[in-house]
């Protein structure tokens, strides 16, 4: 006589969305500033990316999608534990390419297709040591009055030539975040896969102050070039923001001191 099959066990529902972070960091891994920020973000099917995505996490979505980030902005004093960061090989252009995850814990978190730094050293050690697809470019963020202007050359180690031509005009603040813009910026962690394991790691700063933002120019093949499809129109949803001061905390650990995914 067969035997019946144990019940699926239903996933947990994603962690509420929340403005402020929903811990604190007393004792930082890393700190840094992120800064001048430009988010450009399109909606993708969620069927389309989730086999981009490290183990033990899916595509988190919104009313049925998810979205793609185009995210550029400038690193400021990265720094160890409670050091004070470091001015120049901390503080570097960064343009990345994101996209939205939630784990089997139902921790919600952001995964970085490619990251283009133009800091040879922290590209390297961000390969070498944490196994993020840390690249090597040529960049230069520019502002004259309330226009930004963000380029991208990639060096190394490629595709050479993919690139990002950004330029935007800041906008009046947002008083009150529509749910996809609550939805795309307010993440406290990121998923990734190191040395073959899951793992999440955990960020808190002040809640976001957000421009909304009008596209001038975008010129971009940094998310073909990460593995996804080249946006077919303009992208649906552009904001801007000053920047907070980040503090990365440790990875959960099980009781046998592996991270958790």
């Amino acid at each position: 006589m067969p035997q019946p099959h144990p019940p699926a066990t239903a996933e947990p529902a994603p962690e509420p969305i929340t403005a402020d972070p929903p811990y604190a960091t007393e004792r930082p891994l890393l700190t840094q500033s992120w800064l001048d920020l430009a988010f450009l973000h399109w909606a993708v099917d969620p069927a389309d990316v989730a086999p981009l995505l490290p183990a033990g996490t899916r595509p988190d979505t919104l009313n049925g999608v998810t979205y793609v980030g185009l995210v550029a902005f400038r690193m400021h004093r990265v720094g160890w534990f409670r050091l004070p960061g470091i001015p120049y090989l901390g503080s570097f252009p960064e343009t990345n390419v994101r996209l939205y995850s939630v784990d089997a814990h139902g921790r919600r978190g952001v995964v970085f297709r490619s990251l283009d730094a133009s800091r040879l050293i922290p590209v390297a050690v961000g390969r070498g040591a944490f196994r993020l697809p840390y690249v090597w470019s040529r960049m230069a963020i520019r502002q004259e009055g309330r226009t930004v202007t963000y380029t991208s050359r990639r060096r190394w180690p490629g595709p050479r030539g993919a690139h990002s031509d950004l330029a935007i005009r800041i906008g009046e603040p947002v008083r009150e975040p529509t749910d996809v813009e609550h939805f795309l910026t307010a993440r406290w962690g990121m998923h990734s896969a190191f040395f073959g394991r899951s793992l999440y790691l955990p960020n808190t700063h002040p809640r976001w102050p957000l421009h909304r933002a009008e596209l001038l120019h975008c010129d971009e093949s940094l998310i073909s070039a990460a593995g996804l499809d080249a946006p077919g129109g303009p992208p649906v949803s552009v904001l801007y923001s000053p920047g907070v001061p980040v503090r990365f905390g440790r990875p959960p650990r099980t009781p046998a001191g592996i991270p958790t995914p």
